[in-house]
């Protein structure tokens, strides 16, 4: 049987190395994973390279395997974020009990009862069985494992210390379900309120002031301004419904067009920051998202510019995504982080100067995700006051609908008894 070198990490990330006989490159992987070992490299003794990192060319049974777990993984239905989370949190756990990462993902595959996580899982391990890096692996679904994610588990990997940045990736998936589900909530109400009233508006002129037109017509006398009005509204919304459907339906594309280009989109998320009431909300919960997201990059140890590359792409507005490329591109000229965000208005102060503060003290990634977190309480706080206004903002806007439908269905009544008189 042929001979196999190894390069390999151990628990605690020395790089060892050795050599191993076994039938092919696959068997060689899964034996150096049995001895308790991270796979780097793998070269057959007096042949070419296998693969780096964890990369030996994968038999063909492997590669069948992994192809028919992949297309089962891509028919199947998206994970939810729910189940992704809880596959963090269970694999971290697994791994630092001392499972390697093929039996892990065993393990996860027995116990899910998601056919779309367990065909997921089945790629990943079968990509993981053929030599790949784990990190390797989760990048062929950047859908459920995007940059950040896949960066930080390759970071664990080569610092030896993958059960810890997993632990602190099922935190900072934690972290963002709750600030989801706080938005979520806190819009529910606002959301069924609106539309209640909407549909009683649509009720009292489809259907109620339809059968009152007969009577004022019965009273012969000319109608006020009001009662023609709105007459002429339900006349339109009754009449002409499909015109008000038409429109919305054009003016919808045409707007998601808008934000499809790179001038739109830029110019809409502009107008997102630069609102008078909500602009200073959506900044702090760009800059929390910001924050956490480098906090726990670099906690994970990934380097600074790659964190930065990453956190731009998921504070999920292209204003704030190109201050942090400019501030990326300072930070490899030399200047510190803190400098770069202090010329930039898009940074809110608390975050330039609680990186100034984890800069000075070598505690940066503590101090960004302390950061993260004051933002978030002061966004959960803004959210609620400011839902706290849309019910009697409702309430008003319904009672002045009201109010003008019962003076113009009592106006001409008024008008007709003032004639008879």
């Amino acid at each position: 049987m042929p001979e196999f070198q190894y390069i390999a990490l151990d628990r605690a990330g020395k790089q060892v190395t050795g050599v191993v006989t076994s039938r092919d490159s696959t068997d060689a992987a899964s034996r150096v994973r049995g001895l308790g070992y991270y796979p780097v490299e793998l070269t057959a003794v007096g042949g070419a390279r296998a693969g780096r990192p964890a990369a030996p060319r994968p038999t063909a049974r492997a590669k069948v395997d992994t192809a028919e777990a992949n297309a089962d993984a891509g028919s199947a239905k998206r994970p939810t974020r729910i189940q992704l989370l809880l596959f963090t949190r269970e694999m971290a756990d697994l791994i630092d009990a001392g499972l390697p990462i093929d039996r892990a993902l065993s393990v996860l595959i027995e116990q899910t009862d998601s056919p779309a996580m367990a065909s997921m899982l089945r790629a990943v391990q079968g990509d993981v069985r053929a030599g790949q890096a784990f990190s390797d692996a989760l990048r062929k679904f950047p859908r459920e494992f995007p940059p950040l994610y896949a960066n930080m588990i390759h970071a664990g990997e080569v610092a030896g210390q993958l059960p810890d940045v997993m632990a602190r990736l099922a935190d900072f998936q934690e972290k963002e379900q709750v600030r989801r589900s706080q938005v979520v909530a806190a819009l529910t109400y606002p959301a069924v309120l609106i539309s209640v009233a909407i549909l009683a508006v649509t009720f009292l002129l489809t259907f109620v002031i339809p059968r009152l037109e007969a009577v004022f017509k019965d009273l012969g006398a000319a109608l006020p301004a009001p009662t023609r009005m709105l007459l002429s509204i339900s006349a339109f919304v009754t009449t002409r419904w499909w015109v008000i459907a038409i429109a919305a339906v054009v003016l919808s594309t045409l707007f998601r067009g808008w934000l499809g280009t790179v001038a739109g989109r830029r110019t809409f998320d502009g107008m997102r920051l630069a609102a008078p009431l909500f602009g200073p909300l959506t900044r702090k919960m760009v800059m929390a998202r910001f924050a956490r997201t480098l906090g726990t990059l670099l906690a994970g140890g990934v380097p600074i510019l790659n964190s930065l590359d990453i956190s731009a792409t998921a504070v999920g507005n292209t204003v704030a995504a190109a201050s942090v490329a400019e501030i990326r591109d300072r930070v490899r000229q030399g200047e510190t982080l803190s400098s770069g965000m202090r010329e930039d208005s898009v940074f809110v102060p608390l975050v330039v100067h609680m990186a100034a503060v984890g800069e000075e003290t070598g505690r940066l990634p503590a101090m960004l995700t302390r950061t993260a977190e004051t933002l978030d309480f002061e966004v959960d706080n803004a959210m609620r006051r400011l839902t706290s206004l849309v019910e009697p903002l409702v309430v008003l806007l319904m009672g002045g609908f009201v109010g003008f439908v019962v003076l113009s269905i009592l106006l001409p009544i008024f008008q007709a008894n003032t004639i008879v008189k």
